[in-house]
């Protein structure tokens, strides 16, 4: 058996894989999609991405970039690799696949294509014999996008759908920056159909496909249109899109979906409704590529189907003065109206909070999106929140067909009686929880649900204007700087 150590030289999400760690950077440099910011940003904007600032990217490929005594395994985005070019075999970079495990292996370097580490990741992790998968995010190494077909037959769409280059320049237009896509997603709600801003897009992905900055894009008249109606056409224009080219590809009843634009709910429930099985893993965008990586070698040189888990991280340890005695006191206190830190045990993959490093609140109190957002995140007024409901009560509540345990997809909400995770256009993106995938997150809404009848809680990333947190330290630190209540860390109960 071959030993693997697998990393992704990406522009941002730069992150490394053993086959047990996933080391996402960003969690340990503290700055988000470890990218440094610009110097000069407002306040508001803290956020605002450099991708023109390489220091991080450097520190990076020095500490990572070395060959091991067996395989060293990469992949790389075109950005990524700017300034270390002459670092890497030609071989390499000028490699395009045809089939899903097609690679490059030279002196114990072992070589994928950015697509196909976020399509193997998908893939090897749903379990299904047999997929169709879709990779599709801003740009990688040779590809926008492809499809692949249950046979792993690779089709380039990379001309017919370079979605996740469009939302980013929307993104940047619309003053959310580089990366800010999911943002604009949040303004989806509040918009509505413009036929204008839909031929604007059919402009842009019809001219010629390039990261530069366009003096065109500064004409596209914003203010007299709207952002909300921009962000709710795009929304349609790429449903439409996926729908005019992906559909007619379906080889088989199962779709596998990741790459950067797989964090896109609204589109990935809709597939549900064309393909029978969907799945979504919880780090689709670049920050999974080591994971994806590693699957790849690990089929290729030890025969072997590793499928990797969602709570990765590290553990750690920490001694409190109160113990935690009990769930139901910490239930009861979240629905008296206390809004709770909750740090548990490894962190998860991906850049949504799914129990162990969570923001967790009472979903009924209609008035919490603004508490949260004015008070925790520091964040703008109308990005939603998510339910976590338990997986048994899922459909009470919510209009969609199977469950989803890694947040990944948004439904149309069946009541009114959780207002604090219900979207203005009255969706949500939920996330499914059984014992099995996190027993603790569980049981605590078991004991909610005692106490209110409702089966859920809000779920958001445990965070403020900086990476999700991965240390108890910055636990504690975002506990104190914000106006959460109580921080539950392991068996340990932290008060004010």
């Amino acid at each position: 058996m071959h030993k693997i150590k697998a990393v992704a030289l990406n522009l941002h999400d730069q992150n490394t894989y053993d086959g047990v760690y996933h080391n996402q950077r960003e969690r340990h440099t503290r700055f988000k999609h470890n990218l440094p910011y610009y110097a000069d940003a407002y306040a508001h904007q803290s956020d605002i991405l450099n991708t023109n600032d390489y220091r991080l990217n450097k520190e990076f490929v020095d500490e990572y970039w070395k060959k091991t005594d067996d395989i060293l395994a990469f992949t790389y985005t075109q950005g990524g690799i700017r300034m270390m070019r002459d670092q890497i075999d030609k071989e390499f970079l000028d490699f395009k696949p045809k089939k899903l495990f097609d690679h490059v292996i030279k002196d114990g370097v072992y070589y994928c294509d950015h697509h196909q580490a976020h399509a193997t990741y998908a893939f090897v992790n749903s379990g299904f014999d047999k997929s169709d998968i879709l990779a599709i995010d801003g740009i990688g190494a040779k590809f926008r996008c492809i499809f692949v077909d249950k046979d792993e037959n690779i089709t380039d769409l990379s001309k017919e759908l370079p979605l996740g280059w469009l939302w980013n320049q929307m993104s940047k237009i619309t003053g959310f920056g580089s990366l800010g896509a999911s943002k604009l997603m949040g303004l989806v709600g509040y918009g509505g159909y413009s036929s204008y801003f839909y031929e604007v897009f059919e402009t842009c992905i019809a001219g010629e496909i390039k990261e530069k900055n366009y003096k065109e894009h500064k004409l596209i008249n914003i203010e007299k249109y709207g952002k909300e109606h921009l962000a709710y056409t795009l929304q349609k224009f790429t449903i439409d899109k996926i729908k005019e080219y992906i559909y007619p590809l379906k080889s088989c009843d199962n779709l596998c979906i990741a790459g950067g634009v797989a964090y896109n709910g609204y589109m990935n429930e809709e597939f549900t409704k064309h393909y029978k099985n969907v799945f979504v893993p919880p780090a689709v965008g670049d920050e999974g590529q080591a994971i994806g990586v590693y699957q790849h070698a690990d089929c290729v040189m030890n025969n072997n189907l590793h499928k990797s888990e969602t709570f990765a991280g590290t553990e750690y340890e920490y001694k409190g003065d109160e113990k935690l005695t009990s769930y139901k006191e910490i239930a009861q206190s979240i629905a008296d109206g206390k809004i709770v830190g909750w740090f548990q045990g490894k962190s998860e993959s991906g850049n949504r909070a799914l129990g162990n490093r969570s923001i967790l609140a009472d979903p009924r109190n209609p008035d919490i999106k603004s508490i949260i957002n004015e008070t925790i995140k520091l964040r703008e007024d109308f990005r939603p929140f998510a339910p976590v409901v338990l997986e048994e009560h899922y459909k009470e509540y919510f209009d969609t067909n199977c469950p989803s345990p890694y947040m990944s997809r948004i439904c149309q909400v069946k009541t009114d009686k959780v207002p604090g995770v219900t979207h203005v256009d009255n969706t949500a993106r939920i996330q499914t929880v059984n014992k099995e995938q996190n027993n603790k997150l569980y049981e605590l809404i078991r004991e909610f649900y005692v106490i209110t009848g409702i089966p859920m809680l809000l779920n958001t990333s445990f965070n403020c204007q900086e990476p999700i947190v991965e240390t108890p330290k910055h636990a504690l630190r975002t506990f104190k700087k914000t106006a959460l209540d109580l921080l539950v860390i392991n068996d340990y109960v932290v008060r004010k």
